[in-house]
């Protein structure tokens, strides 16, 4: 699930499931509904995004991918999850993903919602998407939000292509990250960052940034109101996508 808490005005919501932190269906609607509050109030001044233990996240709980009875399940789904995930990337407060840990498919694709990527300086974390291995497709909103924080047609082929996972230096090279810090600092370092784009008068950061994002948010909801993206969904019922996926599940346990 989502742990949450406040420090100076900043909501810090946390992946806290299990060892590899996985997002599923509850920690969606915590998120969304942490979002649509920030969107709501003068408080809080914006959210960081963090993990516990050595993941970030490895993205969405592969037993709900497993357990889909049919393809309107998948849809239903994935409807929710892309409104979940264009909201937080409009959200008009500054927000933070500080990655802690290992960092992989879902996991990395809100962080690469948030304004800025900050991770912790260990030779160990990786961090990447391996969808195409898998045998799995990005959404409408994943991908506007992949190819958004990636700033380019390039970077997101050489990304999603490839499949690699890498380290926190080559990650910052192609830049899937902005900083790399202390563990000690990382939550400090996210904090003044929220704090120094929101603390000015007037608070123009807001309006700077739906103004940036508004093309790519129009984009995803004309395509979202385009029922064809449902069509790519099938692919939860190929055997080979489902050996893999239970063979990755099976190989995290």
């Amino acid at each position: 699930m989502f742990e949450t808490s406040m420090q100076d005005d900043i909501q810090i919501i946390t992946f806290k499931n299990g060892k590899t932190n996985p997002i599923n269906r509850e920690m969606l609607e915590q998120l969304n509904d942490a979002v649509l509050a920030a969107e709501e109030n003068p408080s809080p001044k914006g959210i960081i995004l963090t993990g516990e233990g050595r993941f970030f996240s490895s993205g969405f709980d592969l037993p709900i991918f497993l357990n889909f009875k049919d393809k309107d399940e998948v849809i239903a789904f994935f409807e929710f999850e892309e409104t979940v995930l264009t909201n937080f990337f409009n959200c008009h407060k500054p927000v933070v993903a500080a990655i802690n840990g290992h960092c992989a498919a879902g996991g990395l694709i809100y962080s690469m919602a948030a304004d800025y990527r900050i991770i912790t300086d260990h030779p160990k974390i990786k961090i990447g998407m391996t969808e195409i291995k898998i045998g799995l497709p990005l959404t409408v909103a994943q991908h506007e939000v992949m190819r958004f924080g990636l700033d380019g047609n390039m970077p997101f082929r050489d990304l999603m292509f490839f499949g690699e996972m890498v380290d926190v230096y080559r990650a910052k090279e192609l830049k899937l990250v902005d900083e790399i810090v202390s563990q000690e600092l990382l939550i400090e370092r996210a904090k003044a960052l929220v704090s120094q784009w929101i603390d000015t008068p007037n608070r123009p950061f807001m309006r700077l940034k739906e103004l940036l994002r508004k093309e790519t948010v129009a984009r995803i909801q004309t395509q979202l109101a385009d029922k064809h993206w449902h069509d790519g969904l099938d692919c939860f019922f190929q055997d080979d996508v489902r050996r893999t996926l239970e063979f990755v599940h099976s190989s995290m346990q």
